[in-house]
């Protein structure tokens, strides 16, 4: 009980029971001008109000958006006390946080040991000389890490990726798995509309394998994009040189 109302309300209560004020005082260690104390009119009530209604019409303002409206219009409020405004009525606005793709129970990624039973795949961004953003496909053997194919376009849908794939299918043949990592970049939905419906009737058994869009789950891809591009840029700058 450490609130005054609290503290006041049961003094009363112990001097309506037939105690005195001093002792019900003592007992409680409260003074008599604090137990007669009468509050003062409340003043925030219609900023309170007005401050309510204009979180509710902005909803993604924040406290210094609300004082900034109120100064817009014409009122003279302190900041600090609209902030006390705002925490009272928790007005605080809701940090989105991000979606996460809804995964099974993950397992460690096993390296295979032979050539071209599992690929990975993933799209790298880059910039040219010019600032133009560049797209690189690039698909990797997990067990020899070797750059299967890289293909390197301004823009690259789903349709591009399968014919890639489809490509891959008739000079060398696909592995049993191809990695990914759930990313939109690659136009995915389109990928695996054309790998369940228009791939040739050879190369239906090869489906693609998506796993968590954890860049770490699958390091061992991650370190050839990277060469690749410090490569790229090496040469460049020997060339510009």
């Amino acid at each position: 009980m450490v609130s005054a109302p609290a503290r006041r309300a049961l003094v009363r209560e112990w001097i309506d029971g037939g105690a005195s004020e001093r002792c019900a005082l003592a007992a409680i260690g409260m003074s008599a001008s604090a137990l007669r104390y009468r509050p003062r009119e409340d003043r925030n009530v219609e900023l309170r109000e007005h401050s309510v209604a204009l979180a509710h019409r902005h909803r993604r303002y924040d406290v210094g958006m609300i004082s900034l409206k109120l100064r817009q219009e014409g009122r003279l409020v302190n900041y600090k006390r609209v902030e006390r405004l705002y925490c009272e009525q928790q007005l605080q606005v809701r940090r989105r946080t991000r979606k996460k793709v809804p995964v099974g129970e993950r397992a460690p990624l096993l390296r295979p040991t032979k050539a071209n039973p599992v690929w990975s795949m993933d799209v790298v961004f880059d910039r040219t000389a010019e600032g133009r953003v560049i797209k690189c496909l690039v698909i990797v053997d997990d067990a020899t890490h070797q750059a299967v194919a890289i293909e390197v376009e301004h823009a690259i849908s789903g349709h591009r990726v399968a014919r890639v794939l489809d490509r891959l299918a008739h000079s060398g043949g696909l592995p049993q798995v191809i990695r990914t990592d759930n990313g939109h970049a690659q136009g995915w939905d389109a990928y695996h509309a054309i790998c369940n419906a228009s791939w040739t009737s050879s190369n239906r058994r090869y489906v693609s394998a998506s796993v968590s869009g954890w860049s770490a789950h699958n390091g061992c891809w991650h370190s050839v994009p990277r060469t690749n591009r410090n490569s790229t840029r090496c040469t460049h700058r020997k060339w510009n040189a």
